[in-house]
C-alpha cells in the first residue's frame, strides 16, 4: 500500500505550516506534497497530485473549501484505476451550532485554532477510514454521499423567493419572470438567464440566486447549472454516473454532474 499522502489549503500561511507541523509529528507516515493559499489552487494540485486527505479550510480566496469539495466530487475520475477520492478534512472557524451539522455528518472537522488533541483525535478518523476503505469506485461513491450530506447541512437559510429578474441591456431593462427560466448558467460574474425565446446576463453569482430560487421548482445539476425541474424532458446516464438533460423549449443538452446524479432515478 502506498503512504498516504496530504494536501493542506489553508490562506494563512502561519496556520497551514503550524498544520503541516504537527501532522508530520502524529502521523509519520503522512506526506504533505502540496499547500494551497486559495480554493482554484487547492482544485488545481488536488486534480493533479490526487492526495489521499485533502484539508480544506471553509473561507478562502475564490472558491471556499465546500466549493472546492463539491468540483473534486464533479470532476473527480470514476474509473477504479484511479486513487480513490480523497478524505475531506474541512478546516472552520463555525460558531458551534454549524460545527453541529458537521459533526453530523461523516467528514471530519478542525476549529480554528487547531487544538492539538481534536488534531491527534481526526488524525486517528481518518486512519480507521483508510483502513475500512474498499475500493476506489466506493470510494468516490461514499465521498458523493457525504457531501450531499454537509451541503445539505450547511445550506444558507431561505430568502424571500424572487419572482422577476432584471436584466440591463444598454439603457433598457427587461423583466423577466422567474417561472419563464428554463435554466441558469454561471458565467464569470454573471449567470445566464436561459428562456424558450432568449438569453439574457445578469451581474450576479449563482451562489448569490441559489438561496432566492424554490428548491421544488430549480433543481441544482452541477455546479454551475441550476434547471427549471418541469422543462427536463428526460435524463440519460454514461458510464460514469454522469447523466445528461434534453429539455423542453431548448434544443441543447445540459450535463448532471455525478454529485447530483441521484435527483434522476426512476420510479
Amino acid at each position: 500500500m502506498n503512504a498516504p499522502t496530504a494536501l493542506i489549503a489553508e490562506d494563512e500561511p502561519l496556520l497551514a505550516e503550524a498544520l503541516r507541523v504537527e501532522l508530520q509529528r502524529l502521523w509519520p507516515a503522512l506526506r504533505v506534497v502540496a499547500m494551497a493559499g486559495d480554493g482554484a489552487q487547492a482544485l488545481q494540485q488536488a486534480l493533479a497530485l490526487r492526495p489521499t486527505v485533502c484539508f480544506l479550510d471553509i473561507r478562502m480566496p475564490g472558491m471556499s473549501g465546500l466549493e472546492v469539495a463539491r468540483a473534486l466530487a464533479e470532476d473527480w475520475p470514476a474509473e477504479a484505476s484511479v486513487a480513490p477520492f480523497p478524505l475531506l478534512v474541512f478546516v472552520t472557524a463555525y460558531d458551534r451550532y454549524a460545527l453541529q451539522a458537521f459533526e453530523a455528518q461523516a467528514v471530519d472537522y478542525l476549529l480554528k485554532p487547531v487544538d492539538e488533541s481534536r488534531l491527534a483525535g481526526c488524525v486517528q478518523r481518518l486512519q480507521r477510514a483508510l483502513a475500512g476503505r474498499r475500493d476506489a469506485s466506493q470510494a468516490l461513491q461514499d465521498g458523493l454521499a457525504q457531501l450531499r450530506g454537509l451541503l445539505g447541512a450547511s445550506a444558507p437559510p431561505p430568502q424571500p423567493r424572487l419572482q422577476v429578474l432584471q436584466a440591463q441591456v444598454g439603457q433598457t431593462v427587461h423583466l423577466v419572470p422567474v417561472d419563464e427560466v428554463i435554466y441558469f448558467e454561471a458565467a464569470d460574474k454573471y449567470v445566464r438567464v436561459v428562456t424558450a425565446e432568449r438569453e439574457h446576463l445578469i451581474r450576479v453569482s449563482l451562489r448569490e440566486l441559489l438561496p432566492q430560487l424554490d428548491p421544488a421548482q430549480f433543481w441544482q445539476v452541477h455546479r454551475g447549472t441550476v434547471v427549471q425541474a418541469r422543462c427536463i424532458a428526460s435524463a440519460r446516464r454514461d458510464e460514469s454516473g454522469k447523466a445528461f438533460l434534453s429539455l423542453r423549449g431548448r434544443p441543447e443538452t445540459l450535463t448532471v454532474s455525478r454529485l447530483f446524479a441521484h435527483l434522476f432515478k426512476g420510479m
